[in-house]
Parts: C-alpha cells; sequence; structure tokens
C-alpha cells in the first residue's frame, strides 16, 4: 500500500527526531522533526474534539507560516481534506469557493480577517472559525488550540485513495474549480520531484512563495519533508527578506517564479548578500527569458530547474533541466518521469495527434493526475479521457514538440492571463466591470509585460473614465486586487465575429 502524507511526517520524525524541520524566523520558531509532528498529532486532535472528521473541509485564508503548514499535516492526520485559498481573495470570492467545498472550519489571520468578515454571514457549512492572531469570542484561537491537543498519534484509518486536498483553480467560464487530489497523487508527486530535481536530505529550503500554491506546496514543500530536509517559511515575498534568509539560513533550494527571480536578482546586485550556499533555482509558470536567467545564473547560482504542469497533473508535468537551459531555452523540457505527453488537434480524441513539430493542444498522462473537479462531471469528462490504456488530462494550452522531443508552449486554447505566476481568467474581471452602470461593453486581455509577464488590460465601451474604473474595482469585493486591470482603453466597439463573439487577438494587435 501506497503511503500518505501522514506516513511521511511520522516516518522523517521517526528517522530524524533532532533535526530541524520548520524555522520560521517571523515567529521565532525553530521545530525539530519530533516536534513537528507531535503538533500536528496536536492540532489534529484539538480539530477532531471539535467535530472535524475523515473527509471534512479543512480551508485556510493564511499567509506563508508554521500554521499552514502544520494545518495541512494535521488534516493528513484525521483523514481530513485541506483547502488553501488564495490570501488575496475578497469576501465574494472567498464565500463561493467555501460554499462550494462544503467548508467546515476556516483557519485565518488579521490580514484576511475583512474578506472572512464580509463572507461570514452567507457561509452555509462552516462551523468552526480559527484565527491565529487576535481570536474574538466566537473563534478558537490557533495557539490555543495546539496547546490543547494530545500529543498522541490520531487512530483515524487513512488511505492512500483518500482524498487529500480541494485545491481551486479557475475555469473557463471564471468560476473557480476545485481540484480533488488524493494521497497517492501527491506521494508519486514527491518521488518525481525528488528524482526529477534531485532534492537531498542535506538540503536547506526556502518557501517564499505562496504555500496555498501547489507549486511552493506540493512540488517544494511535501518532498523536502519526505526526504526529511530542513524547510525555512518566509511570512511574505519581499526580495531584501528572501536574500536575508538565504544568507542567515544557507539555504540551498528554493522555488520561484521568473518574475521573483528576476527581481531577487535585481535586489541582489545592489545588496551583494552571501548566497553561496544557493545550489538550485527552481522555477515554473512561465520560461525564462534570457537576459534574466543570463542575470540570474551571474548574481545567485548557476543551475536552474523548470517544471511546466498545472494543478490537475500535481502540478509538474515536464522538466527542463540545468544544462537544457541555454540550449533549449524557451522550451518547457522533456515529460517527467512515468509521464506521456500527446499533441493533437483541440478538443479532439487522444489518438488524433499532430505531425512532429505542429502545434496542437497539450496532453498529459501520469500518475499524479486529479481525481475529479469537485461536482462538475461535465468538466472532469472533458478534461480528462481514456485511450489506450491510459486517462489523458486536456491542459487547454497549445505547444508543439521539437525533433528532440522538447516541449514548447505557445499559447492557450482560452484567454487566461497569467500575471506574476497567477492565473487570472479574463470573465471574472469583465463581470466586474460590466457591473459598472456606465459600461456599456467590456473585454479583457493579457498584454506582455517586462515586470509581471502579462499585464490585465481592459477595453471598455461607456462614459467613464479609467480612474473611475480603477476605483470601482478596488471597491469591489468580487474581484481580488491582483486581478485588476493595470490600463483601461476606452473604444467606439469592441471587434466581433459574425456570430457576435468578440475577437480579442484583435484587441491583443492593436
Amino acid at each position: 500500500m501506497q503511503p500518505t502524507l501522514r506516513d511521511i511526517l511520522e516516518s522523517s520524525a521517526e528517522k530524524f527526531p533532532e533535526k530541524d524541520a520548520i524555522v520560521y524566523p517571523e515567529r521565532d520558531q525553530r521545530w525539530t522533526y519530533a516536534e513537528f509532528d507531535e503538533k500536528a498529532n496536536r492540532l489534529a486532535n484539538a480539530l477532531a474534539e471539535r467535530g472535524i472528521g475523515h473527509g471534512d473541509r479543512v480551508s485556510t485564508l493564511l499567509f506563508n507560516g508554521s500554521e499552514i503548514i502544520l494545518t495541512v499535516f494535521a488534516c493528513a492526520k484525521l483523514g481530513a481534506v485541506f483547502n488553501p485559498l488564495n490570501f488575496r481573495l475578497k469576501a465574494g470570492e472567498v464565500e463561493y469557493i467555501l460554499n462550494d467545498a462544503d467548508s467546515k472550519a476556516l483557519v485565518f489571520e488579521g490580514a484576511t480577517r475583512e474578506a472572512v468578515e464580509g463572507a461570514r454571514d452567507d457561509l452555509d457549512t462552516v462551523e468552526t472559525f480559527v484565527s491565529i492572531d487576535d481570536a474574538s469570542d466566537d473563534e478558537a484561537d490557533f495557539y490555543e488550540l495546539l496547546e490543547s491537543g494530545s500529543p498522541d498519534r490520531p487512530e483515524t484509518a487513512v488511505a492512500e485513495d483518500d482524498v487529500y486536498a480541494f485545491i481551486y483553480t479557475s475555469g473557463t467560464t471564471g468560476r473557480p474549480k476545485g481540484v480533488v487530489h488524493e494521497h497517492r497523487d501527491m506521494m508519486e508527486h514527491n518521488l518525481i520531484c525528488i528524482s526529477e530535481g534531485g532534492y537531498r536530505r542535506d538540503d536547506v529550503g526556502l518557501s517564499a512563495l505562496p504555500l496555498y500554491h501547489c507549486a511552493e506546496l506540493q512540488a517544494a514543500l511535501f518532498p523536502r519533508i519526505q526526504l526529511g530536509a530542513t524547510n525555512v517559511v518566509v511570512h511574505e515575498f519581499e526580495p531584501g527578506d528572501v536574500l536575508a534568509a538565504i544568507e542567515e539560513h544557507d539555504v540551498s533550494l528554493m522555488f520561484a517564479a521568473p518574475t521573483a527571480w528576476n527581481a531577487l536578482a535585481l535586489t541582489q546586485a545592489k545588496a551583494d548578500a552571501d548566497v553561496s550556499s544557493l545550489r538550485l533555482g527552481l522555477y515554473g509558470a512561465a520560461p525564462m527569458p534570457a537576459d534574466v536567467l543570463d542575470n540570474c545564473m551571474e548574481q545567485l547560482c548557476e543551475n536552474y530547474l523548470q517544471a511546466y504542469g498545472m494543478t490537475e497533473i500535481g502540478p509538474c508535468g515536464a522538466f527542463q533541466h540545468p544544462e537544457e537551459q541555454r540550449p533549449k531555452q524557451g522550451s518547457a523540457g522533456l515529460p517527467a518521469l512515468n509521464h506521456r505527453i500527446r499533441i493533437v488537434e483541440p478538443d479532439a480524441d487522444p489518438d488524433a495527434t499532430v505531425e512532429q513539430g505542429e502545434v496542437g493542444e497539450i496532453l498529459f498522462a501520469g500518475p499524479c493526475t486529479m481525481r475529479e473537479y469537485w461536482n462538475r462531471p461535465d468538466a472532469t469528462a472533458e478534461s480528462l479521457r481514456e485511450a489506450d490504456g491510459k486517462e489523458w488530462y486536456y491542459t487547454g494550452d497549445l505547444g508543439y514538440r521539437d525533433e528532440d522531443g522538447y516541449l514548447y508552449v505557445v499559447d492557450r486554447k482560452d484567454d487566461m492571463i497569467i500575471s506574476g505566476g497567477e492565473n487570472i481568467y479574463p470573465t471574472e474581471v469583465e463581470d466586474v466591470l460590466f457591473s459598472h452602470p456606465d459600461v456599456t461593453e467590456a473585454a479583457v486581455v493579457g498584454e506582455p509585460s517586462d515586470e509581471w509577464g502579462e499585464a490585465v488590460v481592459a477595453y471598455v465601451v461607456g462614459d467613464v473614465t479609467a480612474e473611475e474604473l480603477d476605483d470601482f474595482c478596488r471597491q469591489n469585493d468580487a474581484l481580488a486586487d491582483f486581478k485588476r486591470p493595470r490600463e483601461y482603453s476606452f473604444v467606439e466597439e469592441l471587434p466581433k465575429n459574425p456570430s457576435g463573439k468578440v475577437q480579442k487577438f484583435k484587441l491583443r494587435d492593436e
């Protein structure tokens, strides 16, 4: 039987009881693996005392910290389902996800309280609110819970095919979908990341990007814990703080999006921190531009590993190794261990493959693919299709493979925007713009940005100013700030095809 997330923590605690597991300078915390495992037991038992059991959903609205890590492993101890939310979401977005997931408990902090309070009256299933700071009378205090729970291992049976998490990702309609992952997915994924990335037991890993995101959580933290490596946590990404953490804790391994690596390299050029311990930089969400790669190699470390994929497949389905960075610059690499890739006519059957070098939709088959989209049978059936004894996931990305088999991602089948490593769907932004009384029509696209990869740009028909719309978006609880348009263009009409669909490619070409 495959081990579970509970098993990997307990195994590391048994093998390396005195080794540092979690270092969280924000709260001056340094826990050994034995202490980490005991605290996860305590939190699990305290949650069980409040009625959280096998299969119940526990949501978090937290910045990086030991608290989100303890929560995911407490859930693993109970067989409960972990549901991390983006800490930048606003009340309407929080309400939708928690209700859709049937969440029973929510762990949050002072910085996210406003969104929680805005959603609270409309939450259908949440019974327990846990605050990590300044808990009110009707809320549980996280650290009091932690202190009150028994240190004994919960007796709940947890199996490899139990659900470990619902991780919400935006859908083509703009409404998030819950990606359902089992424990076995993560066990396979851990081993793939360890093998492909060359992670080592003596590594000191740094979690600087958000742990609510599958890349930092599942491709970086979980494999390191399975190995018994040390994990340093930075509360929020800030280049100077990250460089200081690398220097202070001799960090050897970390993940960041290319935009974040670029910010680190530019800051390091002025700060001159001691980053000699850094041996491998991991990145994803987009290829590393050649000039950024050169600067990072000069300022930070020589070796970089790219992972390409998405939440639904683990997230890592392809890797570009350090020796491939320059000769295959712009590539997403080769299929990950135990993964297969096909390029097919968009939306066609898995066997409708295109010729080598031709662009088509990218499909993955591998051992870490999600079970389903929560309560979305139609979306699941559209995204997962069987052929040749394998289950193929339709990514919605368009790409091709070169003569050596390397994958290149050239576009997206839909109009998703990736800004600063975050997925933004135009529909949800357009819905907010449409709700302004003076907007007649609106279309949102992503346009190239040196800082963010893509910037959100809105094309608007209506009697309104950019300042008014920007203020309107800032005040709207249905739209997180990172999704807000950074530029507004006012036009007399939007280009449309004969059926009335807006032709966004014409807007991008203007």
